[in-house]
């Protein structure tokens, strides 16, 4: 009797089937989840290489083959196609081992609002089919907003919340259009045409063209000079120089007509790194860093699937990309005709080996190194604090996955309590969980706790924690205790003590206290996590008790509905308008008749009588 193949034999056999062919295929582990999504032109080739020559496999890659236990391949007519699926697939199952953009609705945008008669200039997070003109993304909100602030300060943009041309000629101008921050839309003395062709200026401008912009203000410049409109030329004088002085604090690396983007990668056996600068108008306008952890799969298939993805969220693609690392020439095919579909023209992809192209891709990959150093000695720090920690608090497992409540009430109307997840020191927003009491009517700290751990661990396909921090003392310790020797859990459990000023003191067991005030890493990061989930908790709890108030005291007349009831409000500027006023008063509001006007008067009769008894 023959004995079973191994995984491997038979991981090794179904792939030798496989055609020769373009296609994407996905690894899966015991579980069947799905762990990582390539692509190749060659199929067979490309996964058999995974389960054969272990020996040459790099640490990454040798670790994703030890949890693979089956695949599936979907077969394409190019390798266009499987880069294109690629990318759907990764974002469709976001597997482990894939290195993967952030969400792209984290990503600032700066919007010209080209659909309304009057356009504006804004900062969104989200990009809509509305008509409206994107920019960027941009790699953070401070850059989007210095480019925003700068443009409305050269072009005289509005950024009140007037409405055009609603509201022209109705108030006086603000100070800004005194001091000549703004055009004056208000004041009715600038046209439709004059505005709509000054943003033309801004789209030139915003899309990286400061050249052009300066061409055009030179000779509106000049023009007006020629003609003796002095203001007009002092106008586009302080424009340019404006613009200006925002483009000389970003480094030149090239002529001014030049607009590339440079692409590098940094990677060792602990992290990766990929750095992108953005050249435009031989300035580095903005740059991207992204990191991965050691188990994320770095190779040329990776980085092209990744850089679809980071170029099919951005408004403006270069018609030149330089790379420090050479792609293969099936994945610069294919990157190039999807860009190319994407921008609307060729996309060069170049890996240049002389010159100033490569001292800048040289430039880019020692700022990627150097990022990853950092990233590096950061981590080491954070586990070092977290072996501290498992230490002081005698605990069997690292504590990389911390978890921490809190309660908060508003009286006895509102009770809330928080959750905060903490994953190796840093905090996971899209872990915070909030819990509405409902087991007690009162302030009873013990019973909400309860209440909230009970309910958090009741989900067993949440991962859990590798300890539990409390916002309380001993008691608090000893009652979520005795909830998880009920659940037959086996969790550390520790409160968070503190002092008569309200911070953090110490660390506390059901009988103990853990000083950690000399331990200054670990108190840093306990005290984090407390002002945290506190911050969290009582800004969760506001907002219920904000929905609350909602409800105007209006609807407990009886026949006043919130319609009624906010009509009445506005009518009469307020509550007290409302009760002073008389039954004419009252029956003039739309909506409002002799039977309503009757019950407000009683309501508020009644009301002003209960006071005087008082």
């Amino acid at each position: 009797m023959s004995e079973p193949e191994s995984p491997l034999e038979e991981l090794r056999d179904k792939a030798s089937r496989l055609p020769l062919s373009p296609g994407v295929y996905l690894m899966k582990d015991g579980e069947g989840k799905i762990i990582y999504v390539g692509k190749s032109r060659a199929l067979k080739n490309r996964v058999l290489s995974y389960f054969t020559d272990l020996d040459r496999h790099t640490v990454k890659t040798a670790r994703l083959v030890s949890k693979i236990r089956d695949f599936e391949v979907m077969l394409t007519s190019t390798e266009i196609e499987a880069l294109a699926l690629e990318n759907r697939l990764i974002k469709l199952h976001t597997p482990k081992f894939n290195i993967k953009l952030k969400d792209s609705k984290s990503y600032p945008y700066v919007k010209l609002t080209l659909n309304e008669e009057y356009p504006r200039i804004l900062v969104v997070r989200k990009r809509l089919s509305d008509g409206a003109k994107y920019f960027g993304p941009y790699s953070g909100i401070n850059p989007a907003y210095t480019i925003v602030n700068t443009v409305r300060r050269a072009f005289g943009i509005p950024d009140c919340k007037k409405k055009f041309p609603q509201d022209i000629g109705k108030t006086r101008p603000c100070l800004n259009y005194q001091i000549g921050l703004c055009c004056g839309l208000c004041t009715g003395k600038v046209s439709k045409e004059d505005y709509r062709a000054t943003l033309r200026d801004v789209s030139s401008f915003l899309g990286g063209s400061f050249s052009e912009v300066k061409k055009s203000l030179t000779a509106q410049m000049e023009y007006a000079s020629e003609n003796l409109m002095f203001e007009t030329a002092a106008l586009c004088r302080d424009r340019i120089s404006c613009l200006s002085r925002l483009w000389e604090k970003q480094k030149v690396v090239a002529a001014p007509d030049v607009e590339q983007d440079i692409v590098a990668i940094y990677s060792d056996e602990t992290s990766s790194c990929l750095a992108v600068f953005y050249v435009r108008g031989g300035a580095v306008t903005d740059s991207e860093r992204f990191l991965f952890g050691a188990d994320r799969i770095f190779d040329g298939d990776a980085i092209a699937s990744f850089l679809y993805e980071l170029y099919n969220v951005r408004e403006y693609i270069p018609r030149e990309i330089l790379f420090d690392f050479p792609l293969s020439p099936e994945n610069t095919d294919a990157l190039s005709e999807l860009l190319r579909r994407r921008a609307g023209y060729r996309v060069s992809l170049r890996f240049p080996e002389k010159g100033n192209p490569k001292a800048l891709c040289a430039m880019v990959r020692e700022n990627a190194r150097q990022y990853a150093a950092q990233y590096n000695d950061e981590e080491e720090k954070q586990n070092n604090t977290l072996v501290r920690l498992a230490s002081l608090l005698r605990l069997e497992v690292l504590p990389e996955k911390i978890e921490a409540f809190d309660i908060s009430n508003y009286g006895n109307e509102v009770i809330t309590a928080g959750k905060i997840r903490v994953e190796n020191g840093k905090f996971q927003k899209s872990a915070y969980r909030t819990y509405k009491i409902t087991s007690t009517t009162g302030q009873d700290d013990y019973a909400s706790m309860t209440e909230a751990v009970r309910r958090r661990l009741s989900h067993p396909e949440d991962e859990f924690p590798d300890l539990i921090l409390l916002d309380g003392g001993k008691t608090h310790v000893s009652v979520i205790r005795s909830l998880l020797a009920e659940m037959k859990i086996s969790l550390p459990v520790f409160g968070m003590v503190k002092d008569e000023y309200h911070k953090t003191r110490a660390l506390t067991d059901d009988e103990n206290e853990i000083s950690i005030a000399r331990e200054q890493p670990v108190f840093l990061l306990i005290y984090k996590i407390q002002e945290e989930v506190h911050r969290y908790t009582v800004s969760r709890m506001t907002g219920a008790k904000r929905k609350t108030l909602k409800t105007s005291s209006l609807e407990a007349i009886e026949g006043i509905g919130p319609a009624k009831a906010k009509a009445l409000l506005s009518a009469f500027r307020g509550r007290s308008g409302v009760a002073a006023a008389s039954r004419e008063e009252l029956l003039s509001v739309k909506g409002i008749g002799p039977r309503e006007a009757d019950s407000i008067l009683s309501y508020f009769s009644s009301e002003k009588s209960q006071k005087k008894d008082s």
